[in-house]
């Protein structure tokens, strides 16, 4: 109670420094905080600025702020257009010197920084230095994804919609027939499911870590509704282990489960395997499917299109996440690509985090759709 009490108010001091911080805001806030950890200062850090931030102008106010709360230092809120000229405690990624090279070159770091963590969002992750890869890591780890949802076919209380029948006579026998009000019902919402297959052959074996990342901060926002399938040689079901708490642990876990690590990719086998053991049972009926490969195909081209053929069929929609579809030029010739696409809804980048963004938008707009997806034209985006 104590930590909720300290955070709420470290929320209430940005206000008061003239931050548009609302209860949503504060919520989100102190969500993050709990999967992060309240122990990871830098975790809490970047919890707060990606939930309490709505500008760039907030930033410095913001750094300014978490420097001296959480901190021995009596607490300072400097008032609406006030300056601030307290050093930047988080200095820019690119500031790499060496033997003091560049050393006052740059006027605002807390703006260099803002505008680095900006231009990583996209950057293709297999350019990434040690340090930047690091810093994307704890940017993946507080996302919060939204789960995306279906319409139930049960039906709840609400303001609008349609009459509810029962709910109006009853209402009628407690007021002595007359009716008084018009209670209304709507149906309600249950989650869609989502399936991810990762392609981990050694020509993806770059991305898989951003992948598995950002498929563990899936699974922890809809366990229940979220399954992960890793493709190779083999495919293998990784579900479970991204369904621990901390993601080292969960990454390491399913590490170990896959044996087919960095090896070959028979996408059209592999497919096969999941439809036949899990997607025709129910689990690809109604779901929205996001496979992510680069499209090198070492069996049979055919064989890949006929069981991306009875997915498309089974699944609410299907996403194709290509790393390379985010360069500029690129053409998808590759020999699985090509079987593929008449039966991809849409194909997508996955090279770096805003593209990752992008997939999870196009997630949600595929299961919330009111009319049938499949048919639309495929777009390379």
């Amino acid at each position: 109670m104590e930590t909720v009490t300290g955070l709420v108010g470290f929320a209430r001091a940005l206000r008061h420094s003239g931050m548009a911080v609302g209860p949503n805001r504060v919520q989100s806030f102190l969500s993050a905080v709990e999967e992060v950890g309240v122990d990871d200062r830098e975790g809490v850090y970047w919890a707060g600025r990606l939930t309490l931030c709505s500008e760039p102008d907030d930033v410095p106010r913001y750094d300014a702020a978490f420097a001296t709360w959480f901190s021995a230092e009596p607490m300072r809120v400097e008032q609406p257009g006030q300056t601030v000229s307290r050093p930047a405690k988080i200095a820019a990624l690119s500031a790499e010197t060496s033997d003091g090279e560049g050393e006052g070159e740059s006027e605002d770091p807390l703006a260099a920084a803002a505008s680095d963590a900006e231009v990583l969002r996209d950057r293709d992750v297999t350019e990434l230095s040690d340090a930047e890869r690091d810093h994307l890591r704890r940017m993946l780890a507080v996302l919060r994804p939204d789960p995306p949802t279906r319409p139930s076919l049960r039906r709840e209380p609400g303001k609008r919609g349609a009459l509810s029948p029962r709910a109006t006579l009853r209402a009628m026998l407690r007021s002595g027939g007359e009716p008084v009000r018009l209670p209304r019902q709507h149906r309600s919402r249950r989650p869609r499911r989502v399936v991810l297959l990762i392609d981990v052959s050694g020509s993806m074996s770059p991305y898989a870590d951003a992948l598995l990342r950002f498929a563990h901060v899936v699974v922890r926002r809809a366990p229940a509704s979220t399954e992960v399938f890793t493709l190779g040689t083999r495919m293998t079901r990784v579900s479970r282990q991204l369904r621990q708490r901390d993601a080292e642990s969960a990454l390491q876990a399913a590490s170990r489960a896959v044996p087919d690590f960095s090896g070959g990719t028979r996408l059209g086998d592999t497919l096969r395997v999941f439809l036949d053991r899990w997607g025709q049972r129910g689990m690809a009926r109604g779901s929205v499917v996001v496979l992510f490969s680069d499209g090198w195909e070492r069996g049979d081209a055919t064989d890949l299109a006929e069981q991306m053929r009875r997915l498309h069929r089974l699944a609410r929609g299907v996403i194709w996440a290509n790393p390379h579809a985010g360069h500029d030029g690129y053409q998808p010739v590759q020999s699985g690509i090509v079987a593929a696409l008449p039966h991809v809804d849409r194909m997508v980048a996955g090279h770096s985090l805003r593209s990752l963004e992008d997939i999870w938008s196009w997630v949600r707009r595929l299961s919330q759709s009111g009319e049938q997806v499949p048919g639309t034209p495929v777009g390379v985006v």
